[in-house]
């Protein structure tokens, strides 16, 4: 094996560490690239690392549909993923195939678990690379309990143009200030402006080093997630509470606007990252770890943003992992937290004030099902129905009954798959 080779295994092996993590459930993906292994790998490293992880993900039904052929039981979980990162370096990352095989017998070798696989890992993947390459159908992107809930709620020809988008690498959007110059930021970042005021980027790279980073000028933040902020429509000096605030770009939103903000998140890990962000663009928010449900605290509020912990499903395209470490039971166990918290968010909610709830997620029940039993239950609270063309929302999002259903084709270049909904309390 040649020295370049050799050079590449150390992020083939970070590779692995971030499948597994994926796909067993011990974390996820993040939390594993976040890891000490991880971290000390040289930036082009982890770089290729992330991309061998994410190639295999994105792919991965087809992927494992191809290996199902050549092989007649499945193997140890490592081996199983030498082979997928066989595979998706040789048709996704155009790795040369003696390199792909090559690096993958290498890695068998190295680890006492995958040392008596050697023969069937270079059998397997130099049988694979003499096929054609495996099928991209979008029936196969996803998992196909997940794939069938999709064609069962919005129908099979949707649920090909939402599948379709797992394969494609997303873009990266911004959200800016007010009072930032976005035409001047989209020439120097090579962007485009989206309906709504998010700048979308093609950009590759280390994020803290573009343009307007270190000014805090704009915060990373997909399109569709923007859009929540956007309908609750805050003032400047209004008393404003986001529950389940972290990582926090929706905070920045409120904050940006001159709200008091009071951002709530149950993990106080996740909300360091948000005070970093209220550092880096000079804005404030009162910051609290608690519990959104349970949370002692007797304020009321004009305003509450509620982004509700849910399935991610929407999420797929930056976090492929979520299809693959989703199970069935999730939703209705999230479902019912949903309910809690806005239950909670409700009686926090000033006579007359306003109500956002959204969930990055796919599923009915976490979005449409949600609202309908919400209503039912609190007769305090009405629906204030989103109008066309309101927070910069693709037309094609806005259902008959005033809400949103953000799906990730419906914006050309992709978004996030958003819920959301919007509420007045009784004065």
């Amino acid at each position: 094996m040649t020295q370049e080779l050799n050079d590449g295994l150390p992020a083939r092996e970070a590779a692995l560490t971030l499948i597994d993590a994926a796909l067993s459930r011990r974390g996820g993906l993040d939390e594993a690239a976040s890891a000490n292994g991880f971290r000390f790998l040289e930036p082009r490293e982890r770089a290729f690392a992330r991309a061998l992880a994410m190639a295999v993900l994105r792919h991965l039904g087809p992927i494992d549909r191809a290996l199902a052929a050549r092989l007649q039981k499945a193997p140890p979980d490592r081996v199983m993923n030498l082979l997928r990162l066989g595979a998706a370096q040789a048709f996704h990352l155009e790795v040369p195939a003696f390199a792909a095989v090559a690096t993958s017998v290498e890695l068998a070798g190295a680890n006492k678990t995958s040392r008596p696989f050697k023969g069937l890992v270079n059998a397997v993947l130099r049988g694979l690379l003499r096929d054609e390459p495996p099928s991209n159908d979008p029936t196969l992107l996803a998992p196909p309990w997940l794939y069938s809930r999709w064609v069962a709620a919005f129908g099979e020809t949707t649920a090909r143009e939402i599948a379709g988008q797992i394969a494609l690498e997303p873009a990266t959007d911004l959200s800016l200030k007010p009072g930032a110059d976005a035409a001047a930021l989209a020439e120097a970042l090579e962007g485009e402006i989206l309906p709504g005021g998010s700048l979308r980027l093609r950009r590759k790279g280390d994020v803290a080093a573009w343009p307007g980073f270190e000014d805090g000028t704009w915060w990373v933040q997909d399109a569709a997630a923007a859009v929540p902020a956007r309908l609750l429509d805050v003032k400047a000096g209004e008393a404003v509470l986001d529950l389940c605030a972290a990582p926090g770009g929706k905070t920045l939103q409120l904050a940006a606007a001159g709200a008091d903000v009071v951002a709530l998140d149950r993990s106080a890990a996740r909300l360091k990252r948000l005070e970093e962000n209220l550092v880096r663009t000079s804005l404030s928010a009162e910051v609290v770890a608690a519990d959104g449900a349970a949370w002692e605290d007797a304020r009321t509020f004009d305003a509450i943003l509620l982004d509700a912990p849910c399935s991610a499903t929407g999420t797929f395209r930056r976090h492929p992992d979520v299809l693959w470490a989703a199970r069935p039971g999730d939703v209705a166990s999230l479902a019912n937290v949903q309910a809690r918290i806005l239950d909670s968010a409700a009686g926090r909610l000033k006579p007359g004030g306003r109500l956002v709830y959204c969930v990055c997620s796919l599923e009915p029940e976490e979005g449409e099902a949600q609202v309908e039993a919400f209503l039912a239950r609190r007769p305090d609270m009405a629906l204030d129905p989103i109008q066309p063309g309101e927070a910069g929302a693709p037309e094609a999002s806005l259902t008959a009954r005033g809400t949103l259903r953000l799906l990730p084709h419906q914006l050309d270049g992709g978004q996030d798959g958003f819920f959301a909904a919007r509420f007045r309390k009784a004065r």
